[in-house]
């Protein structure tokens, strides 16, 4: 693949690209931890993550739900009731989430250390 080609086109065909695709949302990487606790409802997701707006976590779970990464259940019920999941592909994801996680506080951890004396 040519250093000229743009993400879109080597999405679905570099695992690289396709990643960096699938999580490129500010929040993706949060609300798919987040919903590895079991089924959560919208303003639980929001409740979670107080600096997210309403609109953004729309825009962020209807992303991840077109990639296949979560599923919306809405149930017939006054008010109506909706439910956001993971996919099967999409707990598939848990390893890189705890690889995050690791390094993170590694990093954390390193520059803690050349901030002191």
């Amino acid at each position: 693949m040519g250093a000229r080609t743009t993400i879109e086109e080597r999405f679905c065909k570099c695992p690289y690209a396709t990643a960096q695709t699938l999580i490129s949302g500010k929040w993706a990487v949060l609300i798919l931890l987040y919903l590895e606790e079991g089924p959560t409802r919208f303003n639980e997701l929001l409740r979670k993550m107080p600096k997210m707006t309403h609109a953004t976590l729309s825009v962020q779970l209807k992303s991840l739900e077109e990639y296949g990464l979560i599923k919306r259940i809405q149930y017939e019920a006054i008010p109506p009731r909706v439910e956001y999941s993971l996919t099967e592909i999409g707990q598939k994801f848990h390893p890189v989430v705890a690889a995050m996680e690791a390094w993170g506080n590694e990093y954390i951890a390193h520059m803690q250390g050349e901030k002191e004396p």
